[in-house]
């Protein structure tokens, strides 16, 4: 059994500008496994991957009390409209689904999800949600397909349920890389996968880092879009790193935009690109680098870390190139082998990733750092509720389109 401590995080310096305010991160949390330590930042203690147990009720009916107070302001507006707001979770992150309520002050609405003995799912709402604004939370994360089906029959169960309003809260959307044709007789599954989510009754989609920006236009329905970017740029303001000594790299050519917005708020850090060529699905070889890194503190930029054999490679050819330390952000952390091995093999100063896929407690390791992204979600929630602008001051720095 683990023990987990929790600390107060350190004060954002002002080392970054421009840098996003601290509430992103409140707590920090430290889980030992065999003298395997790993700092989680407002993460719930509630137990990652998917429930052991064949049968998963989800109820608001206990917040630890260690997860951070609501928002005051959000919780007295809920309460003032007396809302009919609801906030549902599936199998795939539950933990992530608290504190996004927690946010708001209020509880998850009650669902039962079951499994059968042949492995069908089964939903049932064990309230009301007619006439309701209905939040349906589930990543689809490996298991992906599990996971989307999950969601899909949630979003059934609630359109049967007379909800007015049904939005898929996808904190990371599954098949996403498939958003186009390289090859002859590809599918493009990003599409598909964004009609089953519409045909199946949801009338608006929140997401976090899709892949590429042309998968909001796979959607026939609204898609708001958020990045974890500020969440990742808070955390690395209390790093209190020289900005002079900064380098943004970018793993390859198609994350250079990315990389770009990035250093831009790192004081404009200057910016390095790793030259690949990825000879198959999961294969990928480095060939050089642009840019300068010597002496520098590189930070790797990506939206996703599967098998970690890009940002590994990359990592090793910064080192060869005279960075005195690399640092690897990304907001999902699919984490599929061997890329715990790859990751923890001494390569980086420290692995900052969020929390919108679950990281099983035997995948941590010393230099991986989880930040929260529920603040960022649940006030997303919040403005899409209420029918609120995401680039208003002081929230544009959300990363709200």
């Amino acid at each position: 059994m683990s023990t987990l401590q929790l600390h107060s995080a350190p004060t954002s310096s002002s080392s970054f500008a421009p840098i996003t305010s601290s509430r992103f991160f409140q707590t920090s949390r430290v889980s030992l496994r065999n003298a395997v330590r790993c700092k989680a930042i407002e993460a719930v203690q509630l137990e990652n991957g998917r429930p052991s147990a064949s049968e998963f009720v989800v109820s608001g009916n206990a917040i630890p009390s260690y997860v951070v107070a609501p928002n005051a302001r959000i919780r007295d507006l809920v309460h003032r409209s007396d809302t009919r707001l609801r906030i549902f979770s599936g199998t795939a992150n539950p933990a992530l689904s608290q504190e996004i309520a927690c946010y708001l002050g209020l509880e998850l609405g009650k669902i039962k999800i079951k499994r059968f003995a042949d492995g069908e799912i089964y939903v049932q709402l064990q309230e009301s949600v007619r006439g309701c604004d209905v939040f349906l939370v589930q990543p689809t994360c490996p298991p992906a397909n599990e996971n989307l089906m999950e969601l899909l029959i949630m979003i059934d169960a609630c359109r049967r349920a007379s909800a007015k309003n049904i939005t898929a809260v996808i904190p990371y959307f599954g098949y996403a890389r498939a958003d186009r044709k390289t090859q002859g007789r590809e599918s493009i599954a990003a599409k598909l996968v964004a009609n089953l989510i519409t045909e199946a009754g949801a009338n608006r989609v929140l997401a976090c880092d899709l892949h590429s920006g042309q998968s909001m236009g796979y959607f026939d329905i609204p898609v708001d879009h958020v990045y974890g970017q500020p969440v990742i740029l808070d955390y690395l303001a209390s790093k209190t790193i020289c900005s002079d000594d900064l380098v943004v790299v970018s793993p390859d050519v198609g994350g250079v935009a990315r990389a770009r917005a990035f250093a831009k708020k790192l004081s404009d850090a200057p910016l390095a690109i790793v030259d690949k060529r990825r000879h198959g699905h999961n294969v990928a070889e480095v060939m050089n680098l642009i840019g300068d890194v010597r002496g520098k503190v590189a930070v790797m930029v990506d939206d996703m870390i599967d098998t970690a054999g890009t940002i590994a490679k990359g990592a090793a050819l910064l080192h060869q190139e005279g960075a005195r330390e690399v640092y690897a952000c990304t907001t999902h952390a699919v984490f599929s082998p061997p890329a715990i091995e790859r990751l923890s093999s001494g390569l980086f100063q420290e692995v900052i990733i969020t929390n919108t896929i679950p990281v099983a407690e035997q995948n941590y390791f010393p230099q991986l750092t989880v930040l929260s992204v529920a603040n960022l979600l649940g006030e997303t929630v919040w403005r899409v509720h209420d029918d609120c602008s995401g680039g208003i001051e002081p929230y544009s720095s959300l990363g709200i389109d």
